[in-house]
């Protein structure tokens, strides 16, 4: 508002001098956190029900640049231990079937709590060469929904998850050599044939 009027003689480089020189800053980080839900919006690739979260967000919290760093830091390795505590489970448990050729009842009976936090070493570890975000196995989405209070999770979403997996899987049409069309489901959708 303090800022005079452009006049047909002032061009945007003399109005900027004008303005002064602003810089962005970030000093602070704000965290909003969502309970989860059953999600409705995505298509996990291994099946099963997608994650979400609550329309709103249940709390809120700020940290400097530096206290979200170390939180970040906190939490990757905390998955980080998780992943390596799960494939030391899975090595354990192709030890004690032979790779999946024998059965084992001691194999079936191992649980994470079975793999001893000495046996993962997390803190030599650079965390962020090996953080990155894995797709869930469909077990762990339904504890996870479970856990956070769903009791009853849609059938139907895992059925209209597989009919989208199935349909991405084709694309185009079946024209060999030349467009028919009547034929073409690409021009009978109105695209140029694929």
């Amino acid at each position: 508002p303090s800022v005079p009027p452009p006049t047909s003689a002032t061009s945007i480089l003399k109005r900027q001098k004008q303005l002064g020189r602003k810089s962005v800053r970030f000093d602070q980080v704000t965290v909003y956190y969502f309970a989860r839900r059953q999600g409705f919006t995505s298509v996990p690739s291994q099946g099963g029900s997608s994650l979400g979260m609550a329309p709103r967000h249940s709390c809120v919290r700020r940290y400097t640049l530096c206290e979200f760093a170390q939180e970040q830091e906190v939490n990757h390795r905390e998955i980080l231990r998780e992943h390596l505590k799960e494939e030391k489970l899975h090595a354990k448990k192709m030890k004690l079937t032979k790779n999946g050729t024998v059965e084992s009842e001691e194999a079936e009976g191992l649980t994470l709590e079975d793999v001893s936090d000495d046996d993962i070493d997390v803190e030599n570890v650079e965390v962020d060469d090996y953080f990155f975000l894995q797709p869930l196995p469909t077990k762990r989405r339904r504890a996870l929904l479970r856990a956070s209070g769903v009791h009853r999770i849609d059938a139907e979403e895992k059925q209209e998850l597989r009919a989208i997996r199935l349909s991405r899987e084709e694309c185009g049409c079946h024209c060999r050599l030349y467009c028919d069309p009547e034929a073409c489901a690409c021009s009978q959708a109105g695209i140029k044939c694929q």
